[in-house]
């Protein structure tokens, strides 16, 4: 088979990680008899840059055409330390959102075992936890009218939420419900937000014809405690755009690295890909970046063009480098020999190429003491 896909790498780190997704794509078409072409395209601080708008024309077109979409990470400090600036690289994603109405973005959250350790909570508590969170992210408050008093002394952002922009995103986590612990879990604040009083009723209605799929309803406060006490009492947690961009933040310290989130954003038409974490400025140019997030964004792709058993070959790759330990430093710490990104990607690659070979052979190929015969 043949696909088209958009490939926006976008600042800092984005570039080295999608790259590092590529070799795991390019890898899956050699073994599985697929042609992946790349449409490369800017977003964000490096689209300002060249063209001065944080999304080109060009690259919704390409967007628009293409299977699916691949992205990196947007953002730079430049921009950080001057919030007066009217020109801001994350307006290119919300825009972008808008754009192909990518309304629903889901990120799954599991504790692999072999980074339990890194987490900053205990074992018990996190051990076996797998969350799926289905998060608008085309409405809501990011979308809402904005505006400040001439004397510079007051302001107000417009939260609005149509019944239609919420039943659509509910369907999908039901749905997906299904199909796991049957179990929804709404996090709102239906106690002051009239927004949230109208996700709260509509989602009720909904929940009545999913008889199979239990709903349960917390405030965000609750819910935020609730997920460091105990992150194994979720399956499926719906919300809104603001609560969903903080408690999917909360929830990526579960998994003991923010570099192996990946996330979806769905719509009717269009599906984009990404990492969950920034851009690491930090790290650019360095080799030092997890691109295991990048990665498993390719298999959650793959998935959704029903490709499932190519989607599983990249999930058993990053999951024999964590049992290898071919892992970056934020993993495995500095002063143990951690992998550069370029070479996570290598190995990622080569188990999907190889993936009979042995547990000894992979370790002594990638710390550079054979070769593949």
């Amino acid at each position: 088979m043949k696909y088209t896909i958009a490939v926006i790498p976008g600042d800092g780190i984005g570039p080295e990680v999608t790259n590092q997704a590529k070799k795991a794509l390019d890898a899956v078409a050699e073994v599985y008899d697929h042609i992946f072409l790349y449409k490369e395209a800017q977003m964000g601080a490096s689209a300002i840059e060249a063209s001065g708008n944080p999304l080109p024309e060009e690259t919704i077109e390409i967007c628009k055409k293409a299977d699916a979409i691949l992205f990196g990470a947007i953002g730079d400090p430049k921009y950080d330390k001057d919030p007066s600036l009217k020109i801001r690289p994350e307006q290119g994603l919300l825009q972008l959102r808008k754009e192909l109405d990518l309304f629903s973005n889901i990120n799954p959250v599991k504790a692999y075992d072999q980074l339990i350790k890194n987490s900053p909570l205990r074992r018990e508590i996190i051990k076996g936890t797998d969350i799926l969170i289905f998060r608008e992210i085309t409405a809501g408050i990011y979308f809402g009218k904005k505006e400040t008093s001439q004397d510079g002394k007051n302001a107000y952002d417009v939260c609005s939420y149509s019944v239609d922009e919420i039943s659509r995103i509910t369907h999908l986590a039901f749905k997906a419900a299904q199909g796991r612990k049957k179990k929804v879990t709404l996090i709102d604040k239906s106690n002051v937000l009239e927004t949230s009083r109208l996700w709260r009723k509509t989602v009720t209605e909904i929940s009545k014809e999913y008889k199979n799929v239990k709903l349960e309803y917390l405030y965000a406060d609750n819910a935020a405690m609730k997920l460091i006490l105990n992150p194994k009492k979720f399956d499926v947690i719906l919300t809104e755009n603001f609560i969903g961009d903080i408690i999917s933040d909360e929830a990526s310290v579960i998994s003991g690295s923010i570099g192996l989130l990946a996330s979806s954003s769905i719509g009717d038409q269009n599906a984009l890909f990404a990492p969950v974490h920034g851009t690491f400025p930090e790290a650019k140019g360095k080799d030092i970046a997890n691109p295991l997030a990048s990665i498993l964004s390719a298999a959650l792709m793959l998935e959704h063009l029903g490709l499932h058993e190519e989607a599983d070959a990249i999930e058993r790759a990053v999951e024999k480098s964590l049992d290898l330990n071919i892992t970056t430093e934020d993993i495995k710490g500095k002063n143990k020999y951690p992998a550069k990104t370029s070479k996570v990607g290598d190995f990622i690659a080569d188990y999907i190429l190889n993936q009979d070979d042995s547990n000894l052979n992979f370790i002594n190929i990638h710390v550079g003491q054979s070769t593949i015969i």
